[in-house]
């Protein structure tokens, strides 16, 4: 009856269609989860009578009613969606099903690899939870039997974990700390891969695990990147556990899981609940740390984030082991650009709202920008961290590389080539300064600055460089060799100012003083010298009278001029950037 019936796409951006798909679910028992691709088949009257979504290369949301269960249409609805994600580059195709679809899906080359009483984790495909067992039984090769195993996100690495690491790392021969893959938190998965590795390099019977989709990731466990308890959380936590006793430990010779006590996060505390009712059951005793205190609290990388959330580097910098700190520090930097990016409205320049004056980048291009970045402000912060005296070549070796990274992301864009310069030699003296100083500094940190830019010669053929002759104005490099001398007496004092007085204003205030008081190259590029002034004229004034609709104002007449002042917005990331190292 339905098989000459086509599957097509679903938009679920459309208010309309996904309201038709949720009501569809819940007739069939399930409800609508995230997905990036939802299909469906349709009887004549426009009802859906199968359904079925992708997330990557996760089949989800299957639904058939009860009209179409016998027609073998469920089959043609999985076959499309294996041949979309296969489309899309998927070596290994996943699916969550309810056991009683175990033999449909087993009919079309899917394994089970995880079960709990409400759902099954089955997957196809070349690349699978076979290739990981086999690089686990390789890290397993001639190490004594009875080991252990912590999964940890360390988002970021703190004393809290360094701490159950050693406790851990006493209770068996071999401890394996594998690491949650997954991208949604603060710090990317390589980067809190290498905090870890870091953190537990000196402890020799330590070996730190590459993460994957079988421990803790938002395939086994969706609900944990979302903190919060539901009725789907037991079934999610039972199947990550199922996964760990018939893949990972076996193949590791894990016969301990080792946990951290939790007083504060619920969804947690029911996985260690679960955990110790499921896991002996499979053979695997469960410890528990009681979790490191340090000022009455928990020493919990919540804590961390919210320090670098406030901007305070150096309440985080208590919490975490020094293999950390640099990585703290990187990520200030890249957050001072999101800063300055997401400040709206901003005149000339691109915010939230519009392209600014620029034709050949958005929001979308500077973010990306912004990323490729990061990789590289994290390995300047770790050269200043581990050099006594930083040599010039390699920080601008650094740099370059960083430059390149930057316009392979844009498509040749120069979106952040002044704020680079002035964002990374910042964060190499930062961390300089909290490595050989215990703490960043005002003086240290501007003479670190001065002197590795001292070696610096200026660069030819740029427009920087350009105004910089034609007008004896000073540029990007003068300001450093300058120490920003300008923006720790000037602009720093007056954004503290600001923030007091109106921190939703802070950053447009801040930006019209910079404006006012810098010869801004980009601007004098665009439309010469004696217009620049004319801007600095403008910002003043606006700044004494100041009104954010007068600032749109000032944004429309700017995108009509072609007036960007690109450097001064360099200058409130690096401002926002010092204010936070420095609280």
């Amino acid at each position: 009856m339905y098989g000459n019936f086509d599957i097509c796409d679903m938009p679920l951006s459309l208010k309309s269609n996904r309201t038709r798909v949720e009501r569809f679910l819940a007739d069939n028992g399930l409800r609508l989860e995230n997905v990036d691709y939802y299909a469906v088949a349709t009887d004549d009257d426009g009802n859906i009578i199968v359904g079925g979504g992708l997330q990557g290369n996760v089949i989800k949301c299957i639904a058939v009613g009860a009209a179409a269960r016998e027609t073998g249409l469920s089959n043609k609805l999985i076959s499309h969606l294996i041949t979309m994600a296969t489309q899309q580059g998927a070596e290994t195709i996943k699916v969550y099903t309810k056991p009683e679809n175990l033999t449909v899906f087993q009919s079309m080359g899917f394994t089970a690899i995880a079960k709990s009483p409400c759902a099954v984790l089955m997957e196809n495909g070349v690349k699978g939870i076979g290739n990981y067992t086999s690089y686990l039984k390789r890290l397993r090769a001639n190490r004594p039997e009875g080991a252990a195993a912590i999964v940890m996100n360390a988002n970021p690495f703190t004393l809290g974990h360094r701490y159950l690491v050693e406790q851990a790392a006493a209770m068996a021969p071999t401890l394996y700390v594998i690491a949650v893959r997954e991208e949604r938190s603060m710090f990317s998965y390589a980067e809190r891969l290498a905090m870890i590795q870091a953190g537990c390099k000196e402890l020799d019977n330590v070996v730190v695990v590459e993460g994957s989709d079988y421990a803790i990731s938002e395939l086994t466990f969706p609900t944990y990147f979302l903190k919060q308890v539901t009725d789907a959380t037991d079934t999610h936590i039972t199947l990550d556990l199922d996964l760990f006793a018939t893949h990972i430990a076996p193949a590791l010779g894990v016969t301990t899981r080792i946990v951290g006590s939790e007083p504060i996060d619920a969804l947690t505390a029911r996985y260690n609940e679960l955990m110790q009712e499921l896991l002996p059951q499979r053979g695997i005793t469960v410890k528990t740390v009681v979790r490191l205190m340090k000022d009455g609290q928990v020493v919990s990388a919540t804590r961390v984030r919210q320090a670098i959330a406030d901007g305070a580097l150096s309440h985080g910098v208590e919490l975490v082991p020094p293999t950390t700190i640099p990585h703290l520090i990187a990520h200030l930097a890249t957050e001072a650009l999101r800063a300055e990016l997401f400040t709206t409205p901003k005149p000339g320049l691109v915010d939230r709202h519009d392209n600014g004056a620029h034709r050949d980048m958005d929001l979308a291009i500077m973010g990306k920008s912004i990323d490729a970045l990061q990789p590289y402000f994290t390995r300047l912060a770790l050269y200043g961290f581990s050099n006594e005296e930083p040599a010039a070549d390699e920080v601008r070796n650094i740099g370059l590389e960083a430059e390149r990274a930057m316009l392979d992301a844009t498509c040749g864009v120069n979106t952040h080539r002044g704020a680079l310069f002035a964002m990374g030699l910042t964060t190499l003296a930062a961390a300089w300064c909290q490595a050989h100083e215990s703490k960043v500094e005002e003086q240290a940190l501007r003479r670190l600055i001065k002197q590795v830019t001292g070696q610096f010669a200026p660069t030819a053929g740029t427009h920087g460089n350009d105004a910089v002759n034609a007008h004896r104005v000073m540029g990007a490099l003068d300001f450093a060799k300058d120490g920003y001398m300008t923006l720790f007496n000037d602009w720093l004092p007056a954004y503290r100012r600001y923030l007091a007085e109106d921190a939703e204003t802070a950053n447009h205030r801040l930006l019209l003083l910079i404006m006012s008081q810098l010869d801004d190259t980009n601007v004098i590029h665009r439309v010469g010298f004696d217009q620049a002034q004319q801007v600095k004229r403008e910002a003043h004034e606006l700044l004494d009278n100041f009104d954010l609709s007068r600032l749109e104002q000032m944004n429309r007449d700017y995108i009509a001029l072609n007036i960007s002042p690109g450097g001064s917005a360099d200058m409130v990331a690096l401002t926002l950037f010092i204010h936070w190292i420095l609280n």
